[in-house]
């Protein structure tokens, strides 16, 4: 089956091109989702309108999202979290925790656009990236921290074990 895509589908195409698919993915998931429709000789005429459209759109998209990565050159995000032994998280800090922590700095970024391959387990600081367009990519820096009453506790008992020495 042939269809036309009307937005980018991951690992299939981007808006605009006639793609060959099996007859049950694009019946029972693309045209029903409108991400496609089937290439017909009249579909092929409006495609071409919406492709102009869609150049412009990209373009515009692009000059957003480069704006976008320059105010995240400076960005740093922070998280306090318990951990125990060689600074080993108690949990993670995933692409999710990163997208509210943004959210709470005001910008709306989706958590499936931070390219966080697994979940951050470790006190540290790490540089993760965030693919703002398919030709921008912005670096975040993320610090993970030991949790502030976690941290006194720990100092306390080295000042005690240090005390009964």
């Amino acid at each position: 089956m042939e269809v036309i895509l009307k937005e980018d589908v991951a690992k299939l195409g981007s808006r605009g091109d006639v793609v060959k698919v099996a007859e049950g993915y694009g019946r029972n998931f693309l045209l029903p989702r409108r991400l496609a429709i089937e290439a017909t000789e009249g579909n092929k005429k409006v495609i071409e309108q919406m492709r102009a459209s869609a150049l412009r759109r990209s373009a515009k998209e692009k000059a957003q999202a480069e704006e976008l990565a320059k105010q995240f050159e400076n960005l740093s995000v922070s998280f306090e979290r318990r951990s125990g032994e060689h600074d080993q998280l108690f949990g993670s800090v995933t692409s999710a925790d990163l997208a509210d922590s943004l959210e709470k700095k005001g910008f709306t970024i989706d958590r499936r656009k931070i390219q966080l391959h697994e979940p951050l387990k470790t006190l540290g600081e790490f540089t993760v990236p965030v693919k703002l367009h398919k030709d921008v990519t912005a670096h975040l820096k993320v610090v993970i921290e030991k949790e502030a009453a976690e941290a006194k506790d720990a100092k306390d008992a080295k000042e005690a074990e240090e005390a009964t020495e």
